[in-house]
Order: C-alpha cells, then structure tokens, then sequence
C-alpha cells in the first residue's frame, strides 16, 4: 500500500476533504496527516496576521472554525510537517491548499500542490476563457484575481467561505452570470462536492472542484 502525506494548513485531520478523496484514490493509497497550525491554540493562531505583502490563507481547524492567517509564519512549520511524514514512510506529500507556496521546501518525495495543477488544467480547458472564481475571504480577491489574470482572459472573483456551509456558498453563486462565464474553479480545498454540484445545477456551466481534481491525478500516478 502506498502511503500519502497530506498536509493542511490549518489543523488535522481534515474529517471534511479526505472522505471525499478516498473513494477517488481507491484501496492502494494510505494517507497520513498532518496539519501547520496542530497543536496551536486559537489564541496563538490569531497572532498570525498576515503582514504585508503576505500570502492570505483561510483553513479549518479541528473543531470546524475557520481562521485567517499570514502564509509567512506557517512555513517552517509545514517544513516540519514533510520531515515527519517522510521519517512515516510517505512517497508522495500533497498540499490540502490551494494556495500558492515557495519552491524551496526541502523534500525527498514529490510534492502535490493543488495550486500548480489548477494552473496548468484550466487555461488548457479554456484558453482565452472567461473564468469565475470563488475564494473564501474578501481578504483574498485581489490575490486570486492577480493570479487568475496572468491565466485567463478575464476573471471574475466571489468571495464565498466553504467554511459557512452550503448555504451561503450557493447565496453568492447565485451572483454568477452564466452567460459571462466559461467555467468556474472552486478555489479552496474546503469546497465539497455537494457544492460542486449545486453550482452546475444553479448555473449550467462546468464547475472545478480542486479536492477532486487533485485526488484523479494522484490516482493516476498510482495506476501508472
């Protein structure tokens, strides 16, 4: 059996990606977790503002909450997290973010990053294309609509935290103007399945949903 490590930004495990990953990979892959923000308090974590010219992150600790936070005072952090969980055995470690993440980690394994499989996928699905995103906080539309930009022809960003359930993510797709749109990425590994499909239902156009996504292609080099 092969073993995965997943590392998430906030805290482990994450009882809300994972089930949704497995039926995806299959019997042959085992997934070891591990979190950047374990073992922190709420009270430590809310230290973490981002500073300027931070990378924003939102992600979910152990008793469901969200939090918000700078990229910058977790890295050393999930630099320990890949040490560990390649002592545990892992041939391959995947981020359970999409956010985007230096290329100096220090690693014996490959390392999975949604990010860097969203951008290569979706300017190949519609090069020229009209792209909506949904991101999690207001705090983080600029830095997606720069990333997405330098991508696609145009780009238009929601800010629809998956965090606050299924409700309030379909409230704001309802903003999305289907005729305005070529495709929507769902771009926060939070955003479930049931959400996916309810936004297709709601808009008719195809929806990205990263957690998935991601999952296909480990799957696939599982099968190779």
């Amino acid at each position: 059996m092969t073993k995965i490590g997943a590392i998430t930004v906030g805290q482990s495990p994450r009882v809300d990606v994972i089930p949704e990953m497995e039926p995806i990979l299959g019997d042959s892959f085992e997934i070891l977790q591990m979190g950047g923000l374990d073992g922190l308090s709420k009270e430590e974590i809310a230290a973490f503002k981002p500073r300027e010219n931070d990378h924003i992150l939102v992600s979910r600790l152990t008793d469901g909450s969200s939090v918000t936070f700078g990229e910058s005072y977790i890295l050393p952090r999930l630099q320990d997290c890949i040490h560990k969980l390649e002592e545990n055995g892992a041939s391959l470690i995947l981020f359970l973010c999409t956010g985007e993440f230096p290329e100096n980690f220090d690693s014996k394994v490959p390392l999975i990053f949604p990010n860097r499989i969203l951008s290569a996928v979706v300017p190949a699905l519609i090069p020229g294309g009209r792209l909506t995103v949904l991101t999690p906080s207001a705090a983080q539309t600029e830095q997606t609509e720069r990333k997405w930009k330098q991508l696609v022809s145009s780009v238009t960003v929601l800010p629809a935290s998956p965090y606050d359930g299924t409700a309030a993510v379909l409230k704001k797709a309802a903003e999305i103007r289907p005729e305005e749109t070529d495709l929507i990425v769902l771009d926060c590994i939070g955003y479930t399945m049931e959400m996916k499909e309810q936004i297709h239902q709601l808009t008719g156009k195809p929806v990205i949903l990263p957690r998935t996504l991601t999952a296909r292609v480990i799957r696939e080099l599982g099968d190779a």
